[in-house]
């Protein structure tokens, strides 16, 4: 009886593991690129192509869902279903199964070895940019596609890049670097007015700037010259939080950079020029998804080229030991300077996009609240990884979406989703965790029998 007892686990879990070989068998051919056209099909699928948002009662996915018993097609793959209608729970996922997993799955596999064929091309014959623009590509069309069918989707696509942009940008200085700092609000509101004010002064009719300075027709060209103002300008605001704190150590950059904050905030609600309290309008919305996703790829690519770069390297050498690093010719307070600023650059950049998202910014926006989100994306994520910082974000605005229904209950869930899962893994879901570009567009090798040793068998 015991042995029978014991044999039965035993059984399963060798069914268990047979089961998961044969899906690592069968997905190991796929590359990247063939996850790519698997999920660009998929959304092609859900609508039809080039088809304007008033006809969106046309698209194939709505008669799908409401055969399936939904109202229409789900806004964030049927995740608010489950708090508004929990009835619907299995229609919403019967509909995420026949739209997006087995289309994506099926075409992925299918077209594993077109895509390895080309991915080895563009590897083999062009630089490696190539192959990551072409990679971008695929992503940013399966991107707009599935955008494209809701306003809503656009809007909460757009707050997902600029939310990225931010956790990277306070990663450099809480997990690179080491520090602790709580002034990235105010470097966002920073950029936020910053860019405001450009783009209103120089191309928008406005009561209180007046006429404007240059034809509006320039706006959206010279647009990314206000973001890039923006981003100077909160890169001048962190000098006054480096210069003092840099000359100390411990927790006085927290403490200085709390109090840059509210005195940000403060200066802001005192400024009736830009609206004071009740907050700055009229900003053009310039900041469409083309526009979000491509200042989202350049930030990606510029903190991940910065992390492994020789500064990047002091940066975490200064964060391991200072001591040790300046006993090693490292200039640690021009490394951390250098860092700060980099960082609050991106945080300005962040913060003139999503006042240009939106067309209205208020200083209440750049608060604690404010603080506290991204501090939450950054420690989700994990520290020292731009996978983690995407993760984080991603995991938070998505979080976020789905409990909306819940309302003044959200914010009691989702600190304690964040303490269970810190609980679960302190370090976050990605620490330490990064990816080598070449080796994730490279193509996969289908797994050969005679590549595995079984035991007992003889090659």
């Amino acid at each position: 009886m015991e042995v029978g007892e014991r044999t039965i686990p035993l059984a399963k879990s060798v069914a268990r593991n047979t089961l998961l070989a044969r899906v690592r068998s069968y997905l190991a051919p796929i590359p990247l690129m063939g996850w790519l056209f698997g999920a660009l099909v998929a959304v092609v699928l859900e609508q039809t192509v080039g088809l304007p948002l008033a006809l969106v009662e046309q698209t194939v996915g709505l008669p799908l869902a409401l055969a399936l018993g939904l109202t229409g097609i789900p806004g964030l793959f049927g995740l608010r279903i489950m708090l508004t209608r929990p009835a619907l729970i299995p229609s919403a996922a019967a509909y995420v199964l026949l739209v997006y997993a087995l289309p994506t799955l099926v075409v992925a596999r299918l077209s594993a070895p077109l895509a390895n064929r080309l991915a080895r091309k563009l590897l083999d014959r062009f630089p490696l940019m190539v192959s990551l623009m072409v990679h971008l590509a695929l992503f940013y069309a399966t991107v707009h596609l599935w955008g494209g069918i809701s306003a809503y989707r656009i809007l909460f696509l757009r707050f997902i890049f600029i939310s990225i942009i931010l956790t990277l940008s306070l990663n450099l200085v809480n997990g690179y670097m080491g520090e602790f700092s709580c002034s990235h609000p105010g470097f966002m509101a920073l950029g936020a007015y910053g860019a405001s004010v450009l783009t209103v002064l120089l191309f928008v009719n406005d009561d209180v700037f007046g006429a404007p300075l240059l034809p509006p027709a320039l706006g959206p060209f010279l647009f990314p010259l206000a973001l890039i103002g923006g981003g100077l300008l909160a890169a001048l605001g962190a000098l006054v939080v480096a210069i003092p704190s840099f000359r100390t150590r411990g927790d006085y950059l927290a403490i200085i950079s709390l109090a840059f904050m509210f005195i940000v905030k403060s200066v802001i609600e005192n400024l009736e020029i830009i609206g004071g309290p009740r907050g700055f309008m009229n900003q053009p919305k310039w900041a469409d998804l083309p526009t979000v996703f491509a200042w989202t790829a350049v930030c990606v690519w510029t903190i991940y080229n910065f992390t492994r770069s020789t500064i990047g390297k002091a940066m975490c050498a200064v964060r391991d030991d200072e001591t040790a690093a300046a006993a090693m010719t490292i200039n640690t307070r021009r490394t951390k300077m250098a860092t700060f600023l980099f960082a609050a650059f991106w945080a300005g950049v962040a913060g003139g996009l999503f006042a240009h998202v939106i067309g209205y910014i208020n200083p209440g926006t750049f608060g604690v609240y404010k603080l506290s989100e991204v501090l939450a994306m950054v420690y989700l994520g994990g520290l020292n990884s731009v996978v983690g910082s995407i993760a984080g974000a991603l995991g938070i605005q998505v979080l976020i979406e789905v409990l909306r229904p819940l309302e003044l209950w959200k914010w009691i869930a989702i600190p304690v989703l964040l303490i269970v899962l810190m609980i679960r893994r302190p370090t976050g879901l990605f620490a330490f965790t990064e990816v080598n570009i070449k080796d994730l567009l490279q193509p996969r090798q289908t797994l050969r029998r005679s590549s595995v040793q079984v035991p007992g068998e003889e090659r």
